[in-house]
């Protein structure tokens, strides 16, 4: 099952897209399907553990709100993403570089969610502005 749906895009946007399209023999719209359907997952891949921080303890709480990516994970990531820019990945780094960004991205979420549950405990201050 599939769904219209109308999008306004800035000019550049759908040039990437247009220019993406043209260099993988796809149409435009392909293309954006293809890459919201890779862009989303990220927050709902995985089934959380837990689903309300109000249930976590507070030790809990502190220890997601202060927690990082894996040093092996962040180090390849950074690797990654150098490549990326230098217009040197292959096809299977993509793959590995879209699959730590959903995890940077998971964790990101998550870690904000236990820093503003550790805010409304008062555990933490709140981030200055």
């Amino acid at each position: 099952m599939t769904v219209r749906v109308m999008v306004d895009l800035s000019d550049d946007i759908y040039q990437r897209a247009e220019r993406l399209a043209v260099f993988t023999s796809r149409n435009v719209s392909q293309v954006l399907a293809d890459t919201i359907e890779i862009s989303l997952p990220a927050i709902s891949a995985r089934p959380r553990s837990h689903r309300s921080f109000s249930d976590l303890s507070d030790q809990r709480v502190l220890a997601l709100a202060n927690s990082q990516m894996q040093p092996d994970q962040d180090k390849r990531l950074s690797q990654l993403l150098d490549k990326q820019q230098a217009g040197e990945l292959s096809d299977e780094e993509r793959t590995e570089l879209w699959a730590l960004m959903q995890i940077y991205q998971e964790q990101l979420l998550q870690k904000a969610q236990a820093l503003a549950e550790a805010v409304r405990r008062g555990l933490r201050e709140p981030l200055s502005s």
